[in-house]
């Protein structure tokens, strides 16, 4: 109680005190206050409240633990979530693949095709392919006294073997020809002599090879050839060739090796058409021995090839052998990207001239050949090729080659004073005539692929030719030029085409006469004019495994001269089916 007291008359005090200086303000006057020292205020510091005051506090509670348990009770969840799934992508189904096809076509002028192919897998390393092709004609061509039937025949079987670090396999084949030396012209000579000769000219083509390779070893492969080719004449030849590689690591690069044995071995039954005589006839045999070491270099946008070609040709009928040297280089730079790569090389070397290589080029040889090999000294060139656009590419080039004995086909003398049990003596089969040929070329090309289904292609070469004996290049066109085009409409046709021009050709008449020089017989120089052919084909499949065909050939129907006085077919139609199966 007395402390209320106490308080309450403090603030009766307080109040008299403040009225009473109310009322004094009204009694104040003004007055100057002078201020002779600068204002520096301070600020004091606050008292403020600890965040953890301590406790003076007499009695101090202690917590007191609390311990927690969990009671589990197990409850069954009948909930299944769905499980998730991706969108699908349609994706067109992959083309069925079969191991075997067969193809077969007729046509005018009696004309057959038969393809067949097959290939099957033994296990999973080992692969056995076999082929069958088949074309042949019985029509009669307009302006030939001779029957001009033809047809070649050839089955092939081929054997692969593929190790992790070895592959090797093994082919075996055999060739059948027909063809007949029908080039005499209606009313040259007289029907009585045309119904004696013997036309008829068959190749018979036997061949066998094997091949190895190794991955992690220096010796890297081996390949091996041997080939018997003979005819209806008794004439024959063996030849026999390997090719061994073997690579070394030298510093930073590689030194390839490539060695090679080549024999060549055969003869004739009669000699040359130019003799009075078919007998003695002609024997051949030659040898070649070849190494050829090359290093390869790249270098940024350069890729250099420098090598040498050392080979050693024999003679061995005439026990005669010459060592040849020839350069084997060649490079590529390339400018701008793939706009544009410049490239070019100088490369040499011996090439081995057969019956059966002649025969392939032109059948209508007669079996009384110089078989003579080809020293082909350089062959320099220089080009540049590369992509314009996505889809156009170009390649212009060009050459300069010089060549020694090399083969020239010309038509045989007409020489009927022989005996020959064929008749390739008329003037109607062709010789092989060596001479030592420089040869300047220009070649260019284009190819469009518009899109994955259309694609172009134009091509032009242009030659000259210089000669030692100052003859011409006998056959050998100054011009040649192609086009071709592939077009897939849709999913079920199919067309094609092409076109080839052939500039014109030089070739020389012969008539022989009985004891006369070679060179004092009856010669007519001969012009073949220029030529061109237009072919073109289409085709529908009706599904993965059958297609139907048709193929027109000539369709200028030009009865233009491939050699001279050998005339081919006219505008031909070839109509055919080709089904896919496994076997």
């Amino acid at each position: 109680m007395h402390k209320y007291i106490t308080v309450f008359i403090f603030a009766i005090v307080g109040f008299v005190q403040t009225t009473t200086a109310q009322d004094d303000k009204k009694d104040i006057g003004t007055e100057t206050v002078t201020v002779v020292k600068a204002y520096s205020p301070t600020i004091s510091d606050a008292f403020k409240v600890k965040s953890l005051p301590s406790l003076n506090d007499s009695i101090v509670l202690q917590k007191k633990p609390i311990t927690y348990s969990i009671f589990s009770v197990p409850v069954a969840s009948t909930f299944t979530p769905a499980k998730g799934k991706a969108s699908g992508v349609e994706k067109t189904p992959p083309a069925k693949l079969y191991n075997t096809y067969a193809s077969v076509g007729l046509g005018n002028y009696n004309n057959a095709l038969v393809d067949f192919y097959t290939s099957s897998a033994i296990n999973r390393d080992e692969r056995l392919d076999i082929s069958l092709n088949h074309h042949s004609s019985r029509g009669e061509i307009d302006g030939t006294a001779l029957d001009n039937v033809f047809y070649n025949t050839k089955l092939e079987a081929n054997y692969s073997k593929k190790d992790r670090d070895l592959s090797w396999g093994a082919h075996i084949g055999g060739q059948h020809q027909l063809y007949n030396w029908y080039g005499i012209p209606n009313g040259y000579y007289t029907e009585e002599v045309v119904n004696g000769i013997d036309e008829k000219q068959n190749y018979f083509n036997a061949y066998a090879g094997a091949f190895i390779s190794l991955e992690d070893s220096f010796f890297k492969g081996a390949n091996l050839l041997f080939r018997r080719f003979w005819d209806a004449t008794k004439s024959g030849e063996n030849r026999a060739v390997l090719e061994p590689t073997i690579e070394v690591p030298l510093s930073d690069e590689l030194l390839t090796v490539k060695t090679k044995i080549d024999y060549l071995g055969g003869q004739f039954k009669n000699s040359e058409v130019s003799n009075e005589s078919n007998l003695p006839g002609i024997d051949y045999a030659h040898l070649q021995a070849g190494i050829n070491p090359n290093i390869k270099i790249l270098r940024d946008n350069l890729s250099l090839n420098l090598g040498v070609n050392l080979v050693y040709g024999m003679d061995l009928e005439n026990s005669e052998g010459n060592f040849y040297i020839y350069p084997k280089v060649t490079a590529s730079y390339r400018l701008l990207d793939e706009v544009a790569v410049a490239y070019g090389g100088i490369e040499g070397e011996l090439k081995q001239n057969s019956f059966y290589s002649f025969v392939e080029e032109n059948p209508y040889v007669s079996p009384t050949l110089d078989l003579q090999p080809t020293d082909q000294q350089y062959d320099g060139y220089i080009g540049l090729k590369g992509q314009l656009l996505p889809n156009l590419s170009y390649n212009v080039k060009g050459s300069y080659k010089a060549e020694n004995r090399k083969p020239l086909f010309m038509l045989n003398p007409e020489n009927t004073t022989r005996t020959d049990d064929k008749g390739y003596y008329y003037g109607n089969s062709f010789q092989v005539f060596y001479d030592d040929v420089k040869t300047l070329g220009v070649f260019g090309e284009i190819n469009i692929d518009i899109n994955r289904n259309f694609s172009l292609g134009v091509n032009a070469q242009v030659y000259d030719y210089d000669t030692e004996t100052d003859n011409p290049a006998w056959n050998l066109p100054g011009l040649t030029a192609s086009t071709f085009l592939d077009y897939q409409i849709g999913e079920q046709w199919f067309m094609g085409a092409n076109l080839f021009y052939v500039g014109e050709r030089d070739d020389l008449e012969t008539i022989a006469s009985p004891g006369t020089l070679p060179e004092d017989f009856t010669m007519t120089p001969v012009t073949l004019k220029s030529y061109f052919d237009a072919n073109a084909h289409i085709g529908y499949r009706f599904d993965d495994q059958l297609s139907i065909f048709a193929r027109a050939n000539n369709i200028a129907n030009q009865n233009y001269m491939k050699w001279n006085n050998y005339r081919v077919q006219g505008f031909q139609v070839l109509a055919g089916v080709t089904y896919k199966f496994d076997l």
